[in-house]
């Protein structure tokens, strides 16, 4: 999309100046028609469906899913849009861009109002009233902008672009005509008589306005405060035919007018500029993914700007945390537990293993949360990060067997991960989360050797979930990290996923949890 700025004479020219205030290229722009319109793949197993529902729940109208579907390939990108959320967090910014919005929003639904008007003259003051309020709305957030201290390039350029849009020749007529005709039908004035269902519509004669006097008269006899008898009639947006005959009539006393307002709607019906509409829905991304961590801030947790590579895997990511469990239990007042990880040198993938119910899905949901929204440009969970840019991510999460299935859990495993690492990339990201249960312990270990294999020679970021300790040390490219638990009662987890080496304990506990031999379900079953 080309827009325009305007030249010294005043005339339209175009202008690559402003594009998008979410695509910092030409070509992404064109290339919109393209964005992700489907929820991803893994955006379940890593609860993403969760934070994108409830971020754009009361957007609707915006249609905002397929940006938050949509990664980001280009590292200029991604920090194009850091800078202008960085500039949004400012809280007078962010409130002056909120109004503009709400303001955009109330102008939609009067031109709503207004295509529903079945009567003469009421549309059209409805449409005039809208456009005063989009000069107005415009004006004011130039002059916000201007005021407002702004460093992205995104917003710099879109400032730009409304000061041209001011100066132009389609805004400055616009603005006057809207002026000129407001202040024209705010002159009018006419008579109503009425005498039983007669009304008749008259010029104003400078009749005496009686009401003073009539309020004068009847203040003495006022007493204590009474019951207010009046009754307030809803208000209704249309006309009824009495109104609408009134109108017709006072048409009728100020032709030239009222004919003005007609060629005025007419004459701009399509009065919005293109690229402030295009602005209004795209600024919603960030409002609202602004608006969804605000109240998991004011819990005290932290959200940084992560720091994107898109050729190095030394990543990192301190004080990080599940986005959609943290809101869950923000929203409940319940604690949330943070976790830390980095990989250094040649270290790819981590292996995490421990107890059950320690936290480590939540740990691989958190590593895939951070790298998805790292790339489509939002602050992640965490104190500080640095994150890869990769080019597909790609998750595998125990599922359920699904019995109208031709194939068995353990074919059905086989086959997503066949797939799965048949599309992986060495820029790709894969996490697993406890695969290959459905068989032995002796065909998981021989299985999950393989696929470590592959994926060490593919050199991808993995996450692995397992209970099968010995993976956790099987290369030099793999890190093992445990879920902790509390040294004095076992059976208590602290959800902190330490760097450590595997204490051989993960499968033999879940096989006895499992088959309830525990030291609890003992002591249950065994009479004291």
């Amino acid at each position: 999309m080309l827009l325009r700025e305007i030249n010294n004479s005043g005339q339209d020219v175009l202008s690559t100046t402003f594009h998008s205030i979410l695509f910092n290229r030409q070509e992404d722009i064109l290339n919109k028609e393209e964005l992700n319109p489907e929820t991803p793949v893994f955006f379940v197993d890593l609860n993403l469906n969760q934070v994108i529902d409830k971020i754009t729940t009361g957007k609707e109208e915006y249609h905002l899913k397929p940006f938050f579907y949509t990664s980001l390939c280009d590292k200029d990108a991604i920090l194009y849009r850091q800078e202008i959320m960085r500039d949004i967090e400012n809280d007078l910014l962010f409130s002056h861009i909120k109004l503009f919005a709400q303001n955009m929003r109330g102008i939609r639904k009067a031109l709503d109002d207004a295509e529903k008007c079945s009567y003469k003259y009421q549309k059209e003051r409805l449409f005039l009233d809208s456009v005063e309020t989009y000069c107005e709305t415009i004006q004011s957030l130039a002059n916000h902008l201007f005021s407002d201290n702004i460093k992205s390039t995104g917003l710099l350029a879109f400032r730009q672009y409304l000061a041209g849009y001011l100066q132009s020749v389609h805004f400055i007529p616009l603005r006057e005509e809207t002026k000129k005709l407001i202040a024209g039908l705010s002159s009018v004035k006419y008579s109503i008589l009425t005498k039983d269902l007669r009304v008749q519509v008259r010029p104003f004669e400078n009749e005496t306005d009686y009401s003073a006097e009539v309020e004068q008269l009847f203040e003495k006899f006022k007493q204590e405060p009474v019951k207010d008898y009046r009754i307030d009639f809803p208000f209704v947006p249309e006309m009824n035919h009495v109104e609408a005959a009134i109108l017709k009539g006072v048409a009728g006393l100020y032709p030239d007018i009222f004919q003005h307002l007609i060629d005025f709607y007419e004459k701009h019906f399509n009065y919005q500029d293109e690229a402030i509409r295009i602005f209004d829905r795209e600024i919603q991304f960030y409002l609202s993914y602004l608006e969804y961590i605000a109240k998991i801030k004011k819990s005290g947790l932290k959200f940084c700007y992560p720091e994107i590579s898109d050729s190095s895997k030394e990543i990192h990511d301190y004080e990080g945390y599940d986005l959609a469990l943290a809101h869950k239990l923000v929203s409940e007042n319940s604690p949330v537990v943070t976790n830390n990880f980095y990989l250094k040198g040649k270290e790819r993938i981590i292996v995490v293993t421990g107890p059950n119910q320690g936290g480590k899905t939540t740990f691989a949901r958190t590593f895939g949360q951070l790298h998805y929204l790292a790339n489509i440009g939002c602050p992640v969970p965490g104190r500080v990060a640095r994150l890869f840019l990769f080019d597909k991510l790609l998750t595998h999460f125990e599922k359920e067997e699904n019995i109208k299935s031709l194939h068995s859990k353990f074919e059905e495993d086989i086959i997503r991960i066949h797939e799965m690492l048949n599309e992986a990339t060495p820029k790709s990201i894969i996490i697993m989360n406890e695969i290959l249960s459905s068989t032995t312990l002796q065909d998981a270990v021989f299985l999950s050797k393989k696929i470590m294999s592959k994926i060490t020679q593919l050199d991808a970021l993995c996450v692995w979930i397992t209970f099968i300790d010995e993976l956790a040390s099987l290369n030099e490219k793999t890190v093992s990290m445990v879920s902790a638990i509390v040294p004095e009662n076992p059976a208590i987890r602290t959800f902190k996923i330490e760097r450590r080496l595997a204490d051989g304990l993960a499968y033999a506990l879940s096989i006895a949890e499992k088959y309830r031999v525990t030291y609890k379900y003992l002591n249950e079953r065994i009479p004291s």
